[in-house]
């Protein structure tokens, strides 16, 4: 069973970059695709963007493309989302979720489909 800590957040002001790092341990980390999602209190958990086991698909939620990349380490178990240009409304509880596949192509787009997460990394956005 894999264990998954983030790290990487904290307060920055509108217009700054993050890199948020996810962390794992405790199984096979090329085994597993994986998936960045945010929440705001009162409002559902939003997938960011999703990777494949082997880092060569990813999914990338229509209001993320061009500001947000993720990617994926396998040799270091850790996953990362780089954020620019980020806007006060960026502000919330990012968590990285893992969802164990043989398929080292598919990339898991549905909040349901993942299994394991990891506890959230807060990011404060200023104006």
């Amino acid at each position: 069973q894999v264990q998954l800590v983030e790290s990487g957040g904290g307060l920055v002001q509108a217009g700054d970059s993050l890199r948020l790092s996810c962390a794992a341990s405790g199984g096979t980390f090329s085994m597993y695709a994986m998936g960045w999602f945010r929440q705001v209190p009162g409002k559902e958990r939003e997938l960011l963007a999703a990777i494949s086991s082997s880092g060569d698909n990813i999914y990338y939620a229509a209001s993320m493309k061009g500001r947000f990349t993720i990617s994926r380490d396998n040799a270091k178990n850790t996953m990362y989302l780089q954020m620019n240009s980020l806007k006060p409304e960026d502000t919330a509880v990012y968590c990285c979720a893992a969802v164990p596949t043989a398929i080292r192509y598919r990339y898991y787009s549905k909040t349901d489909d993942y299994a394991y997460w990891g506890q959230g990394t807060q990011v404060t956005v200023s104006s």
